[in-house]
């Protein structure tokens, strides 16, 4: 009798804290709570995840994209954000998919500089995700500008709903005009044949605070913390299967993992990471798709992520046993390619294939990662409505690339950010990094008649520039941000300061690898696996007038052109940010991407700068590892 008594009396407090929660907002009231007789059922069910992120407003395909195709360079046409919502209206038919969003919708192309997320919104209405995570780009232009995008987004017919269970705007704020919730959701749920599954949002807190313009006012919690809260809450409510939509990289995804009881699966973004096996197709991937892992409780929790760009689209199956746990999970990320190929003739000129080659392709192709997918005809129509804008300004040629400018964030990082891109098919292995960041310093110098040295963070520059042609469109995807040229009085030891910053804040802090450093006129070797303060070393500056290199000087004194962005000290660079509070700096009012603009007219060809003036000129990885 006492134990009758006391089940009964410990599963009406359990319904009496469920109900109070309920009442409190935020989604449905659970129905599985424990029975009876103290052992939890739920129904076996197989779920279906299909994920993007980090689209970054590039809702163009990307034309004469070089993969591997049956052992041979294969030029294709890659993504596309109508493609996007081919893939995802494929699934129409099927009663168990989620459809997701893992955050970075905007900043990136010249949709987003013209329309602010107008465009980004009216394609992703095209999908209808039942649930978008926010990511840090989402604030770049503030909260203010994020408020602009989210309207567009609810203006349609979608109601998309928006998680960070981790964010919080201040009541009063753009975000929260009248309600905490107002644009912002911790979660969602979604039932699937009768089973509830609740979506949490996730954003990454640092990267966020340190490398967007959030308001002050705009809190943003610890991610796990945030993560576990959420989760205990809706288990009380009756909840058992919780996915995280998270947008905080596959590191921090796969350490999170480990921390969390209850977890099943997370789908993120961030890192940009390509997860699965593309080595056939002349792509390294970051790891398994989907990675398996094991929570805090010893159970299995799944963990997926789409590459970048609208070039991907990842499927996660998910099957759950009678205990509400993943029994297994399986599936993968594709890329979304269209059904026409070229190839090298004999004289080596680029060529559409024959139409029976074409077909043996496609159908070779059915079960492989690379996914041949037409644009959707309705997403394609809205698009084409923002395009004609667009292409007037990307048509502007401003100069040619003499050769591939490859993309790199850390030297000797494991995905190669230039895939695709001929002449970039090892440059994140190579100790000079990313030769556009390189070039992007030196166009600063250019444009700035009093600067010694220019500094440029690595996550600023945003795309490989191919060889060929550089349009006014490839200066505002490779530099797509508001920020505008400033320099600043520095001695040469602040400088050292400020490159140990830098790198400090992504070997040590655990923030975004975009703030490792590029620079021009400045050079240096780097040692990642030494402790702070000592990774730098034989730092050397080019003088200006005569060329010749020179070791800085600790007492002497430099002006510096960077970014007004990391000037302020955000991305890490907190010596920048010392200098910059105390006002004594000149702000030129010149936009980064002009400054850009100016230096390719200028030059009219540009090219890798000489083996000599990079900056890099050795690195040693963190794991200890001299890069060629």
């Amino acid at each position: 009798m006492k134990t009758d008594l006391f089940r009964r009396t410990a599963l009406l407090l359990v319904t009496s804290l469920a109900l109070t929660l309920a009442a409190c907002g935020g989604g449905e009231m659970g129905d599985e709570l424990i029975p009876k007789d103290g052992a939890p059922k739920f129904p076996t069910v197989m779920l279906t995840l299909v994920h993007v992120n980090d689209h970054h407003s590039q809702l163009d395909p990307f034309p004469k994209t070089e993969l591997l195709i049956d052992g041979r360079p294969t030029r294709v046409e890659l993504g596309g954000f109508a493609r996007v919502t081919s893939a995802f209206k494929s699934y129409s038919n099927k009663d168990n998919v989620i459809k997701l969003h893992a955050g970075d919708a905007v900043t990136g192309s010249l949709y987003y500089t013209l329309f602010k997320g107008e465009a980004d919104a009216a394609l992703m209405n095209t999908v209808c995700f039942d649930a978008f995570a926010l990511g840090n780009h989402e604030f770049d232009d503030g909260d203010a500008g994020l408020k602009v995008f989210l309207d567009h987004l609810r203006n349609g017919s979608c109601k998309t709903p928006v998680l960070a269970a981790n964010v919080k705007p201040a009541l009063g704020t753009p975000l929260a005009m009248t309600s905490a919730t107002g644009y912002i959701q911790p979660f969602t749920i979604k039932t699937v044949k009768g089973v509830k599954v609740a979506i949490i949002g996730i954003d990454i807190k640092g990267k966020t605070t340190n490398s967007s313009r959030p308001l002050d006012t705009t809190v943003f919690e610890d991610e796990t913390e945030a993560a576990q809260r959420t989760i205990n809450a809706l288990k009380l409510r009756g909840l058992r299967h919780f996915v995280l939509l998270t947008h905080q990289g596959f590191d921090a995804d796969k350490a999170m993992a480990a921390k969390l009881t209850d977890v099943d699966a997370i789908i993120g973004g961030d890192s940009h990471s390509l997860l699965g096996d593309f080595g056939a197709y002349g792509l390294p991937g970051s790891g398994a798709y989907p990675t398996q892992l094991t929570n805090k409780d010893g159970k299995k929790v799944c963990v997926g992520q789409a590459w970048e760009y609208s070039k991907a689209f990842g499927e996660m199956n998910l099957k759950f046993n009678n205990k509400g746990e993943v029994q297994s999970c399986s599936g993968q990320a594709s890329l979304l390619i269209g059904s026409s190929f070229q190839r090298q003739d004999a004289a080596g000129t680029w060529a559409a294939v024959d139409e029976a080659t074409r077909q043996q392709i496609v159908k070779r192709l059915k079960k492989s990662p690379l996914r041949v997918t037409e644009p959707d005809a309705t997403a394609a129509e809205t698009l084409a409505g923002y395009a004609g804008q667009v292409n007037a300004k990307k048509a502007e040629t401003i100069g040619t690339a003499s050769e591939a400018l490859c993309l790199v964030r850390v030297p000797g990082e494991s995905t190669n950010r230039s895939g695709g891109v001929a002449g970039c098919e090892t440059a994140n292995t190579l100790t000079r990094g990313s030769d556009a960041a390189q070039v992007v310093a030196e166009a600063f110098l250019a444009g700035s008649l009093a600067a010694d040295i220019a500094i440029q963070n690595a996550g600023g520059v945003r795309i490989a520039v191919p060889a060929g042609t550089i349009s006014m469109n490839t200066a505002f995807t490779l530099l797509p941000f508001a920020n505008v040229l400033v320099e600043l009085p520095m001695t040469g030891q602040q400088v050292i300061d400020v490159l140990e910053d830098a790198v400090a804040n992504h070997l040590d802090a655990g923030q975004s690898s975009g703030s490792h450093p590029y620079a021009a006129a400045l050079r240096w070797r780097l040692d990642m696996s030494q402790p702070r303060g000592s990774r730098f070393s034989q730092v050397e500056v080019r003088d200006r007038t005569t060329g010749v290199w020179a070791a800085i000087g600790p007492a002497r004194n430099y002006t510096v052109a960077t970014n007004d962005f990391i000037a302020s000290g955000k991305d890490g660079y907190t010596t920048f940010g010392t200098v910059y509070a105390t006002g004594n700096y000149v702000n030129n009012y010149l936009l980064y991407t002009q400054t850009f603009v100016d230096h390719v007219l200028a030059q009219g060809s540009i090219g890798r700068p000489a083996a000599a003036d990079y900056s890099h000129q050795s690195v040693i990885t963190a794991a200890g590892v001299a890069l060629p």
